[in-house]
């Protein structure tokens, strides 16, 4: 076989595996053996603590914290914590005035990152669940319950919330963010139905107190590590569907691109510090799920450059890889001009595709920094657009 061919099959075989043949897999299985659904119940709801953190949240943190309150779970079971990453706005000011409705507000005095915010938190925890959600999220008014309610099966050591991408219908930026998040979910599910998730939503999620590490390395991902977490203590991590959770889109394809190379890159970093999960013969279906959910994943963004090398090799000899690499070729301006033009929307038409480009461009940048030991800029949280129709219903 030419290498030409070999080089353009690479990223084709990992795309196809990774993002049809396994999730096909797990639909097949889930059909077969179907997972009895739990009737475990709370005879009394669990104490627990929200931990809130934030780094200069000032335009939403006031309807944030009034949306978190307002969550139906009961008050004197409940305690809010917000971390703050040494805000210099009015973020901290905004929080003390929530003082007298059960409110607590620690900060760091110097920046460190989200994962250095939440280890300085673990002194403060009150609750046997530890809930975290970002200051853009907007959980269902039910969803606290329903999140805390899978806890109530002592196999299940974290819980995370079903994201719902929202957005106004006029920007079509990054539309296609919304479209990769409900397969997401999809495949999340299916993952429950088996078993358990290899990864949890970074907006809303619950984990037992006794999985909370307060010394949690602060360059590594903590919600993607604390699924890793659970299995290495026998325990499962799940999806909860009903647990809705809406979750504003970027406001652009941009800043979607700046979120992407950041969380990838803390992700193969936590992938390495936990990397004993991926032996299939001591974890066995989880590491077939870590090995196909992410890693496959994010090895797709190291085979397209052979891909592109061996399709110009072919178009050498062939009108249709010639016409194959012009399209592609188009597709990359595009999505450049999407970049480049941060809140200017894009046809409807052109989302998904420029989506899918932007993330695995964004996945060749993160494994660059990663190889040539670039250390990732200090947590900036992505400034999504509040707005109060995120809630869900």
């Amino acid at each position: 076989m030419p290498i030409a061919v070999v080089f353009v099959l690479l990223p084709v075989a990992i795309l196809g595996y990774a993002y049809v043949v396994y999730p096909v897999i797990l639909w097949c299985i889930a059909r077969v053996a179907k997972r009895p659904a739990t009737a475990l119940r709370f005879v009394e709801w669990p104490m627990i603590t929200i931990t809130l953190p934030v780094h200069n949240e000032e335009h939403i943190f006031r309807s944030t914290l009034e949306h978190v309150l307002s969550l139906d779970y009961p008050p004197e079971r409940r305690h809010v914590l917000v971390i703050s990453d040494a805000s210099t706005d009015g973020t901290d000011a905004i929080a003390a005035e929530f003082r007298d409705r059960g409110v607590e507000l620690i900060r760091l005095p110097v920046r460190a990152g989200k994962t250095a915010a939440e280890n300085a938190a673990d002194a403060h925890l009150r609750g046997e669940i530890i809930v975290n959600i970002d200051a853009t999220a907007r959980p269902a008014r039910d969803a606290l319950k329903e999140l805390v309610a899978a806890f109530a099966d002592p196999t299940v050591g974290l819980a995370s919330g079903r994201d719902v991408s929202t957005g106004s219908r006029v920007e079509q930026t990054s539309a296609g963010e919304s479209r990769y998040v409900g397969y997401e979910m999809w495949v999340r599910g299916l993952e429950t139905k088996l078993g358990s998730i290899v990864g949890a939503s970074g907006c809303f999620y619950a984990i037992r107190r006794g999985l909370y590490d307060g010394h949690f390395p602060a360059s590594l991902s903590r919600d993607f590590a604390s699924a890793l977490v659970a299995r290495e203590h026998g325990l499962r991590a799940v999806s909860v569907d009903s647990a809705l959770c809406a979750v504003p889109r970027a406001g652009s394809l941009h800043a979607e691109y700046r979120r992407k190379v950041r969380t990838m890159h803390r992700g193969l970093e936590t992938l390495w510090y936990k990397r004993t999960l991926l032996d299939p013969f001591e974890h066995g279906h989880f590491a077939f799920a870590l090995i196909s959910h992410k890693l496959c994943r994010w090895l797709l963004p190291l085979a397209l450059p052979f891909g592109a090398v061996g399709l110009v090799m072919l178009a050498m000899d062939s009108a249709l890889a010639a016409w194959f690499v012009a399209g592609a070729g188009m597709l990359l301006a595009l999505s450049a001009i999407a970049l480049r033009r941060k809140a200017t929307p894009l046809l409807r038409q052109l989302a998904m595709p420029s989506y899918l480009v932007m993330a695995n461009v964004a996945g060749i940048v993160a494994w660059w920094e990663l190889i040539a030991h670039k250390r990732e800029a200090i947590w900036e949280p992505t400034r999504r657009p509040a707005s109060e129709s995120l809630t869900v219903s």
